[in-house]
């Protein structure tokens, strides 16, 4: 005996929505496109701003007509909030690559460490890191960088309006950010790390907020599933 399967009122994804989601640590933003185009039926889904697989937190993901809008959501203010590690770089300027070399921390004082985030705030010039999507010659510069080839990065114009430490448990110190859009905090971990002479690289990260819109607002994949669910049986 066939079972037929209810159908999904698909029209208000169609017509659009804006979805706050929390992104899950090691997927990527496009994993979470991916799960919702499949669970909505609806093809025309995208996201404002990526997040990377090893950072949490705030993904607007839009749906149908509202796809429209993510230009609008992509130049809004993001503030993060996430940890350092200090002592040691990596590669890719987190944990996607194992830390190169130690360095001691110990004589690093909580006024130095403070002081350091002066630098940072706001229009500086920040060197993107070479492991990210931005094309070069049409290739994203971390597919010739994971090569081993030479990729030479642009600095761009950022604005940092709040850099604060938060705690300091070294070698960690987490921290608190809130900057314009195409700030790579991964950079920012690099170049706090250098500026304290011991190097560093970023060991956590979570998007708290875009513009209006809050991570405390958002749902979790598995709260989605069950919204779906729930219009599966009550169509």
């Amino acid at each position: 005996m066939q079972h037929s399967h209810p159908v999904i009122d698909n029209q208000s994804f169609l017509d659009g929505r804006v979805l706050l989601m929390d992104k899950p640590l090691q997927w990527t933003s496009f994993d979470v496109v991916k799960k919702i185009r499949i669970l909505t039926k609806v093809s025309k889904v995208g996201h404002a701003g990526t997040l990377d697989p090893l950072a949490t937190g705030l993904l607007i993901v839009c749906t149908g007509k509202f796809t429209k809008k993510i230009n609008e959501y992509m130049a809004a203010e993001k503030e993060y909030s996430g940890s350092f590690t200090l002592g040691s770089t990596t590669p890719t300027y987190d944990l996607e690559s194992e830390p190169v070399f130690q360095s001691a921390t110990d004589h690093l004082t909580e006024d130095m460490i403070k002081n350091a985030t002066t630098a940072f705030t706001g229009e500086i010039m920040q060197i993107p890191p070479a492991h990210s999507a931005i094309k070069k010659g049409g290739t994203p510069a971390y597919v010739l960088a994971r090569k081993g080839k030479e990729v030479k990065m642009e600095p761009r114009k950022i604005t940092i309006s709040v850099f604060e430490i938060t705690n300091i448990e070294l070698p960690r110190v987490d921290f608190r950010v809130v900057c314009t859009t195409g700030t790579y905090i991964r950079s920012l971990a690099f170049d706090f790390g250098n500026a304290l002479g011991c190097g560093g690289y970023l060991s956590s990260l979570r998007r708290t907020r875009i513009g209006a819109f809050l991570v405390d607002d958002a749902m979790g994949i598995d709260d989605f599933v069950s919204q779906i669910d729930q219009m599966k049986s009550n169509p």
